[in-house]
């Protein structure tokens, strides 16, 4: 009973000790929880997202071009390039999204009309301008008879004999537009539209079905040209 008594009044003494002990040991434990969320790291396993747009110089001219948009991933870089591939939904002009998964049970119900328009930039090194082909190599081959498919835009076909006889040639004024185009057959005709910026050339491809809204067609290739153009020197 005496030593009972005499252990009795040390209890409340070592409970003073724990308190301050777990109190200390729960502010470390905090403190090394904070610690490691600041240093933990905050990047991903994935690799870096690309750039929306790359800066693209082209015959000395610079571009910015829709990462998504350029069709060959050799070609998806910043920096000088001799030739650039693209193509963009029409006629909203969005670059395409990513391509579907086409399977060999799948091929044939894949196979859809042409949505897109297909754009080339290539250095010309001082070649003939487009302008210039269109004034003095096309007349040459072309027949004199003119027709006009559209409102106020005028068709003239190419000779069987020369070097474009499987094609006809389009023009109109307001708004301009020249187009070389493929004749519907066991494919659908494919025109190719062509213009100078700086020391590149652009050509468009896109259906001759689209002709049906020529004026249409003709500015949005104006506005495409505008929109990828980079800031002048």
């Amino acid at each position: 009973m005496t030593v009972f008594s005499a252990a009795s009044p040390r209890t409340p003494r070592a409970r003073a000790h724990v308190v301050p002990i777990v109190l200390g040991g729960a502010a470390a434990l905090c403190a090394v929880a904070l610690v490691a969320y600041l240093l933990w790291p905050t990047w991903g396993t994935g690799g870096a997202s690309a750039p929306d747009k790359l800066p693209v110089s082209i015959g000395s001219t610079l571009f910015n071009l829709p990462t998504t948009a350029i069709r060959m991933k050799i070609q998806r870089h910043s920096g000088p390039q001799e030739r650039i591939d693209l193509d963009f939904l029409y006629p909203s002009l969005e670059p395409p999204g990513a391509p579907k998964h086409v399977t060999a049970d799948t091929v044939e119900t894949a196979v859809q009309s042409i949505d897109r328009i297909f754009l080339s930039i290539s250095a010309h090194h001082d070649a003939l301008s487009p302008e210039q082909r269109t004034a003095t190599i096309y007349p040459r081959y072309l027949d004199q008879a003119t027709t006009m498919p559209e409102d106020g835009l005028t068709m003239r076909m190419f000779r069987a004999e020369t070097p474009y006889g499987s094609e006809d040639f389009y023009s109109a004024s307001s708004p301009a537009l020249t187009a070389r185009c493929t004749r519907d057959g066991a494919t659908p005709g494919m025109c190719l539209s062509e213009r100078r910026v700086g020391g590149a050339d652009l050509t468009f491809r896109f259906p001759r079905s689209w002709l049906t809204q020529w004026r249409e067609l003709a500015e949005a290739m104006d506005r495409l040209t505008a929109q990828l153009r980079g800031p002048k020197g």
